[in-house]
């Protein structure tokens, strides 16, 4: 692949802190806008798109650790889709997902802020892994069509693996590819936000959220160290094919947080929200049994608090109710506290914006660079010859 430079005039960008709301005074007006792109996973909101919805989820998700045939995908996800319908419609009184929706006030809320500092140079976008009309390569179509050429790639996940990150930017470039036009890329300049699971703000903000909730509906019956707290991380295999899983963040997610509660809550335990299949290796304890040990240590009172989702989904509302009428039936005694995602909280939509105002100075100051994908297949085969010359020479 070969980039040239294109020097633009950046007008009132070259000041990040500028509050113009109009392009008109920013050069052509249309090389100093930025398309951010926010990708969350999406969730099914018709029962029909069932199997469409496992089939892809299989193709991207479990491909990466699980030795599963690609033949087998379309007859398993209409098997899935018969429990899913079972699941959401029989057990939990026709449950549909407020995902989609909460990820489009999050779309909305993180605007908001970036327009506030920004104008109408930035516009958010919402992308879904596994939902039409919101797939990648349909939303990157649209920012193409509205003549953006600058994009910052952000999945809204807390954790940078192959199953959160990675499928997202395994999607945009095959959007990417597929909206090649001509020799040269209609893409001038990209950045990447990988995940916060590090972000001190965030991790104050996750702390700070489970003090609360305590505070205000378990402090007059409990004492604090009877009160056991289960931070909940999505599950991961041991093993995926080389792929970085995000158990070394997760895990380093959790213990972020444990540290800023454990002087006052000495019971507290990672739980990871797993999704048990055969032969496969997952992380441990699992939610349950997270709260299980904690109720053996003497909590009389468990905190279930997801950090490593930033959304509501079916995993952190069904499979924790699940969990908590399982644990109910054998220790009826103890109170079960479930809490949200962070979702559209005030505090994390500020943060939001504000790990995305670096990247986007970055985009609207740099240099835009023209990409001709033609050259990829020549430049390959280049680097081929020069290789096997070399290794010649050597012998």
């Amino acid at each position: 692949m070969v980039a040239t430079p294109d020097k633009l005039d950046l007008g009132s960008s070259a000041h990040p802190h500028s509050h113009s709301h109009g392009s008109d005074s920013l050069g052509d007006g249309k090389a100093d806008r930025v398309a951010v792109l926010l990708m969350g996973y999406g969730e099914v909101e018709s029962y029909e798109d069932f199997a469409n919805y496992n089939e892809q989820a299989l193709n991207l998700l479990t491909a990466k650790f699980a030795p599963v045939p690609t033949w087998v995908y379309p007859p398993l996800a209409r098997l899935l889709a018969i429990f899913d319908l079972h699941e959401w419609d029989h057990q939990h009184n026709h449950f549909v997902s407020p995902h989609n929706a909460i990820f489009e006030q999050q779309r909305a809320g993180i605007e908001q802020h970036l327009q506030a500092r920004w104008g109408d140079r930035v516009q958010v976008f919402k992308a879904f892994n596994f939902c039409a009309p919101h797939l990648p390569e349909q939303v990157l179509t649209e920012i193409k069509a509205q003549g953006f050429d600058k994009l910052l790639i952000y999945p809204l996940l807390v954790v940078d693996s192959i199953f959160t990150s990675g499928i997202a930017v395994e999607q945009v470039n095959k959007g990417l590819a597929r909206l090649t036009d001509g020799s040269e890329h209609w893409l001038k300049g990209t950045r990447y936000i990988p995940s916060f699971y590090d972000d001190p703000n965030y991790i104050d903000l996750m702390a700070t959220l489970v003090e609360q909730e305590v505070q205000q509906k378990l402090a007059v019956a409990h004492l604090p160290s009877q009160t056991g707290i289960v931070l909940m991380n999505h599950g991961c295999p041991h093993k995926a094919k080389g792929f970085v899983s995000g158990i070394v963040e997760s895990q380093a997610l959790y213990d972020q947080v444990r540290v800023k509660l454990m002087h006052r809550f000495p019971l507290i335990s990672v739980g990871w929200l797993n999704h048990d299949t055969p032969l496969i290796d997952w992380t441990q304890p699992n939610a349950h049994q997270a709260a299980s040990n904690l109720i053996e240590l003497g909590a009389t009172a468990i905190v279930f608090m997801p950090i490593g989702f930033a959304t509501e989904n079916h995993e952190t509302l069904l499979d924790v109710h699940h969990i908590v009428h399982t644990l109910r039936r054998k220790h009826p005694e103890v109170t079960y506290l479930q809490m949200k995602c962070v979702n559209d909280h005030p505090e994390f939509l500020k943060l939001a914006a504000e790990l995305a105002n670096p990247q986007i100075a970055d985009l609207l100051a740099a240099t835009a660079i023209a990409v001709d994908p033609t050259l990829a297949a020549t430049m390959a085969e280049t680097h081929h010859h020069h290789y096997h010359g070399d290794d010649h020479h050597h012998h």
